[in-house]
């Protein structure tokens, strides 16, 4: 503990608010809330903490706090603060699940569509179906029962779903509005659990077509009535008041939180949803938290009533998803309670196993390598490497990994621009240069170990670079490759030595793989400029070709393949002249 921090400790409140842990460069790693400031923070000091804990005390050097004057309110305040900063440490909802609504539309003629994105006043949504094909079949069956219209702008004559009977055809029928309303109010009540009601009228309407001998109606609706059964009536009603609610259960296990989601829609159980996270704090008010991200993070549409475990502040709850929200303490809901609890521990048990097996070649792998390197735990690693051939079209390409992990949002290409020939020393100044200029000057997030994929050359280039131009100190290393072109050393220190590492270990393995991730990024990058170079000059070569048509070209075929195998027509067909084609299918012969 840092003399920032034990000063800070002795001035906390005993009031209720949010706090914000730092890192050693001053990025906010983990928002928290707390009835009691002063209990909570201090917590994080003393005694004894388990793995996870005690990872992520060891990168505070700094913290902040800011009072408030209820627990909703510090709740309300961590959740904005996590959506502000983002911290590594807290729950975050990574998959970000989008599940599929039915989307009866408001236009002049309505239609019916499948979507993923729900926009307000733009008609009516109905779910959502975390089984998508459950949302595929019912639209496909409300399809057949009703004529809306199915293209996207409407044609100049009538298409086959009219000849079929699943269209009204308003491209040459005017449709009275009446027709639409009395269409979409029996969508809305079939997808609103009143698909029972419509399977009556079906009826009602068959019989009365077979009475008046008309059978090819009667035909109609009887094969509509089948389709209704097929697809509705696959799934065990659960409850039978037609109310969509979902149900939330969870575990604790190890400092590890699993929360598992029922999703009731008209009645039916359709779908669950498991996430499981570390957890630092009470685990109520960390599900708390979680079930204020849920909505916002995965698309859900609140249901009318949310089932929670007795544990949880009904309350705070309630105002923070302000829908009906119940602790059920017998009956049906309660079973299904019990049901959520037991699946979430269950699941819980079965991956634990998978998340320790995760963490040694990820976090704590990376912890390994930064004690047998005598540095910081590198938590971020940013690692360099350049392609060309004869040093024609040099390129470079960074990557990072987070905590063991790739963060593909993160990596970087460059193209060379001030280095002549096939010299890789310069080449990875110029981009060690540029990369660390723009993150000082930004003020983006500094690594805190740099690979380079090279020897003593590359690494004293960096080096040269950091110290001597930018003012930084960052660890760096090189990684050596034997003559089999597999990771074999890896180069660190000032004079630099090769440091000793069990080629067996998991820090190895990690090693191995931001070598092959980088090598990949910087080949695939060199390759795509390659190309383009190759294609680009290709056509240079040819009179009546300038910046502009060499651009279409580029645009409309991609590449010399595409080209080659175009005819005469197809050139003509983008505005080149007669004798410029010719001129092109002459070189391309060649």
């Amino acid at each position: 503990m840092n003399e920032i921090i034990k000063g800070k400790l002795a001035l906390l409140p005993d009031q209720p608010g949010c706090y914000l842990m730092k890192d050693r460069q001053g990025t906010v790693i983990y928002v928290g809330k707390a009835k009691i400031l002063k209990n909570r923070v201090r917590s994080y000091f003393t005694g004894s903490h388990d793995g996870k804990t005690l990872r992520l005390v060891n990168e505070i050097e700094d913290f902040e706090y800011i009072i408030t004057s209820s627990n909703m309110e510090a709740l309300l305040l961590e959740l904005n603060l996590i959506k502000k900063y983002d911290p590594k440490y807290n729950i975050m909802l990574k998959d970000d699940k989008s599940y599929p609504f039915i989307h009866l539309t408001n236009e002049k003629n309505p239609r019916l569509l499948i979507t993923r994105k729900v926009k307000r006043g733009k008609g009516k949504y109905f779910g959502p179906y975390p089984n998508a094909s459950a949302a595929n079949e019912t639209k496909k069956l409300l399809d057949r029962i009703y004529p809306l219209r199915k293209c996207t702008t409407l044609p100049d004559k009538v298409c086959l779903y009219y000849h079929i009977g699943q269209c009204l055809a308003p491209c040459v029928h005017p449709i009275e509005e009446e027709k639409y309303k009395e269409i979409t109010t029996e969508i809305t009540k079939f997808l609103n659990g009143g698909y029972e009601d419509i399977k009556k009228e079906l009826i009602e309407r068959m019989e009365a077509a077979a009475e008046e001998l008309d059978f090819e109606r009667a035909k109609e609706y009887r094969d509509k009535i089948a389709h209704i059964e097929a697809t509705m009536e696959k799934q065990k009603m659960i409850m039978n008041d037609f109310t969509d609610r979902d149900i939330f259960g969870y575990a604790i296990d190890k400092g590890w939180m699993c929360v598992q989601v029922f999703f009731i829609r008209q009645g039916k159980l359709i779908e669950r949803d498991v996430s499981m996270f570390p957890i630092y704090g009470e685990p109520d008010e960390e599900f708390l938290t979680f079930l204020g991200q849920f909505y916002e993070k995965a698309n859900h549409i609140k249901p009318k009533e949310v089932l929670l475990p007795d544990s949880i502040d009904l309350e705070m709850a309630q105002q923070l998803l302000e829908v009906k929200t119940l602790q059920p303490q017998r009956g049906q809901k309660k079973d299904l309670l019990k049901l959520a609890n037991k699946n979430a521990k269950n699941a819980l048990k079965e991956k634990f196993f998978l998340i320790e097996r995760d963490e040694e070649r990820t976090i704590k792998a990376v912890e390994n390598l930064g004690e047998i390197l005598g540095i910081y735990t590198p938590h971020r690693i940013e690692a360099f490497d350049n392609s060309n051939i004869q040093g024609t079209n040099p390129v470079s390409a960074m990557v990072v990994f987070i905590d063991g992990r790739a963060d593909r949002n993160q990596y970087r290409k460059y193209k060379i621009k001030s280095v002549q020939g096939p010299d890789d020393y310069e080449s990875m100044r110029e981009v060690v240069r540029r990369r660390y200029s723009r993150a000082l000057k930004e003020q983006l997030p500094l690594p805190d170990l740099i690979i380079v994929d090279g020897g003593k050359g590359h690494i004293e280039a960096v080096r040269d670079v950091l110290e001597n131009e930018l003012g930084l100190d960052i660890p760096i290393s090189g990684l050596v490759k034997d003559d089999k072109h597999k990771t074999s050393n890896l180069l660190m220190g000032n004079p630099l030595e090769i440091v000793p590492l069990d080629q067996r270990s998991q820090e190895f393995y990690l090693l191995q793989r931001i070598q092959d991730e980088v090598h990949r990024f910087a080949i695939t990058f060199h390759r795509q400029v390659r190309g383009k170079t190759a294609f680009q000059s290709m056509l240079d070569e040819i009179p009546g070709i300038g910046a502009k048509r060499k651009q279409l070209l580029l645009k409309h075929f991609g590449s010399l393949k595409a080209m080659k195998g175009a005819t005469k027509e197809e050139f003509l067909q983008i505005g080149l002249p007669h004798n410029v084609v010719d001129e092109l299918i002459t070189k391309l012969k060649e």
